[in-house]
């Protein structure tokens, strides 16, 4: 006759007996003497529970995980010393354990799967975002045109405030940098072209630089962090404050009244602020020219008249709308994603001030292809 004891078992003549209490109180100690009581590897037949004190769903658990919920089923039925509301609890626990799902399998993970994975990650994201800026700016030309064909609609006052706002206030920052940024292209001109003595082209570089690229780039990068910035700002707090929902609910155009005035204020205000731009930098080239190089201005005036032609003006200027109007629409885009926290919105904000400037570098970049293929 075999024999074993335990605190919580007893193995006698083939037969399991269990005893003490089997709770929760007591779970440590339990699992720690099935694990010892599962070593030995013993056999048995019946199961006996007369002897058992207390019996919770955690040492119901610990049951089924001694010998599995079917084996514990099929002893229910001939057990000894079993009460009804015990064999209640031993099946349900049985059957839920039996019907559970084994947990998914851990994924394998490797540095280039995740490098690939973020990769792709990355491109469907862009994929998404030029998706949803196209779709956004088709939305606004079809505003901006049946708007343009009612002029009852037209929201004057609005378009002049925000003309306010983004062109005058932003005058003294624009002349101020295009100055600064010419009165070095200044300097680097003089400095590189005086080892071939050459330095009167310096005249040559500040005009060409800013009327074609440095000012209408300038202008846009600024406008970009200064008013995409603010244009998302201001409609993404009027979104999260539910007023854009208010505006619907009365029957309005959130369009019509938040993004048209705002975007055919940056298409006056660039093409402006460009051309102060370019004055302001031209100047700023003269100073130092005059500083440095002994050039008088009437000197420069003659020179760049003679050297730089009208047509780098008009290629420089017709880069501004087309920044203008993408810089307005992403930042009216990004208002109209926050989703109605704090966080959202200074999230969105800096969404809007990148995405603005990526374009406006890739699209002077393709511009610059263009202008040289095309001889111009």
């Amino acid at each position: 006759m075999a024999q074993s004891s335990f605190h919580f078992l007893r193995y006698e003549n083939n037969t399991l007996f269990l005893q003490g209490e089997w709770v929760l109180a007591h779970y440590r100690q339990l699992c720690h003497e099935l694990a010892q009581f599962t070593q030995h590897a013993q056999k048995y037949e019946h199961i006996d529970f007369s002897s058992l004190e207390k019996l919770d769903t955690a040492g119901a658990e610990q049951l089924c995980l001694l010998m599995t919920p079917e084996h514990l089923e099929e002893q229910l039925d001939h057990a000894q010393g079993l009460s009804a509301e015990r064999a209640a609890l031993l099946r349900t626990v049985a059957h839920a354990l039996s019907t559970q799902e084994p947990p998914p399998p851990l994924p394998q993970h490797s540095a280039i799967g995740d490098f690939f994975v973020r990769i792709g990650e990355a491109t469907h994201r862009f994929w998404r975002q030029a998706i949803e800026l196209l779709a956004f700016i088709g939305l606004t030309l079809e505003t901006l045109f049946f708007n343009m064909l009612r002029p009852s609609q037209w929201r004057v006052t609005a378009i002049v405030a925000q003309v306010e706002e983004t062109a005058f206030n932003a005058v003294p920052i624009i002349a101020l940098l295009t100055f600064l940024v010419g009165a070095v292209i200044a300097f680097l001109g003089a400095t590189i072209l005086a080892d071939f003595g050459a330095t009167i082209y310096t005249v040559n570089l500040v005009g060409f630089s800013f009327l074609r690229e440095f000012a209408v780039l300038l202008t846009a990068i600024l406008m970009a962090g200064r008013t995409a910035s603010a244009f998302t700002a201001q409609i993404g707090s009027m979104k999260a404050n539910e007023e854009i929902d208010a505006l619907r609910a009365q029957g309005l155009n959130p369009l019509l009244i938040l993004v048209i005035p705002r975007v055919l204020a940056m298409l006056l205000a660039l093409p402006m602020l460009t051309f102060i731009g370019m004055i302001a930098g031209i100047f700023g080239g003269a100073l130092v020219s005059f500083w440095t190089l002994d050039i008088s201005p009437t000197m420069f005036i003659e020179i760049f008249k003679q050297d730089v032609s009208v047509r780098h003006f008009f290629l420089g200027m017709a880069k501004a709308p087309i920044f203008a109007f993408l810089i307005a629409v992403i930042g009216c885009l990004e208002g109209f994603k926050v989703t109605g926290s704090a966080q959202s919105v200074g999230e969105r904000t800096t969404a809007a001030v990148v995405h603005s400037i990526f374009i406006v570098i890739l699209l002077d970049a393709l511009a610059a292809l263009f202008y040289m293929e095309m001889g111009w």
